[in-house]
């Protein structure tokens, strides 16, 4: 049986919680819609050549502006909008579940995202998240970001001893200060859409204590934890 007040829960958000490409997609249509008011061509086309520029790992936003011919839009304008967008995102059915299991089920649910606020935040708004979170930290409002243990000792200051669980994606930087400070790690293995690669070679202090493919798995971790 687990025993709620000794289990905090801190999660990433960009790639664990949702698909960070989704917000990268409703970016993208928010500014072709802008840029199609200003040139001939379609907001779909626009938005097809904006994701190719991507894929091909060009500055999507300078390329568009070249393509298009467009006058009197500059790449701050799109960057600009990019970040400060009503994005349309979702949380999955099944992330939803995961979340509402983990606040029954769980003392604390924290989460630390590394952003800027206004960008982060909308996000938070747009997944409906903030009921589910005890406590949010945003890289750009904290003043540090990770792998900075700074980002995770404030949950361990804030609730003292217990048992503490991160869930991230991104190997390069998300476990390197939970692993240091003790905490369980767990990594959301990539479903084919994550932005940041996990296919490096990774140092022990990079490494995961554990890999699930979908949050609901959780539930059998957490269990494993306390046993």
């Amino acid at each position: 049986m687990i025993i709620k007040d000794k289990l905090i829960v801190v999660l990433d958000l960009d790639d664990t919680l949702y698909n960070e490409i989704d917000f990268l997609k409703s970016a993208y249509k928010t500014i072709s819609n802008l840029l199609s008011k200003h040139t001939d061509l379609s907001s779909e086309r626009i938005f097809q050549d904006m994701m190719q520029f991507y894929s091909d790992g060009e500055n999507a936003f300078q390329s568009i502006i070249t393509s298009t011919q467009v006058k009197g839009i500059t790449i701050k304008d799109l960057l600009l909008l990019y970040r400060q967008h009503s994005p349309d995102i979702s949380l999955s059915v099944d992330n939803k579940e995961a979340l509402q299991y983990l606040k029954a089920h769980t003392h604390k649910i924290g989460l630390v995202t590394d952003g800027r606020s206004v960008q982060q935040r909308s996000k938070i708004v747009a997944l409906e998240l903030e009921d589910y979170f005890d406590d949010i930290i945003i890289s750009e409002e904290f003043g540090s970001e990770k792998p900075n243990p700074n980002n995770f000792k404030y949950y361990n200051d804030k609730y003292g001893q217990g048992q503490y669980i991160y869930v991230g994606d991104n190997v390069k930087k998300d476990f390197i200060a939970p692993n240091a400070l003790g905490w369980h790690s767990v990594c959301l293995l990539d479903n084919g859409k994550n932005i940041h690669t996990q296919h490096i070679n990774l140092t022990a202090a990079q490494t995961p204590k554990y890999k699930i493919k979908t949050l609901i798995e959780l539930k059998q971790i957490l269990n494993q934890i306390i046993k």
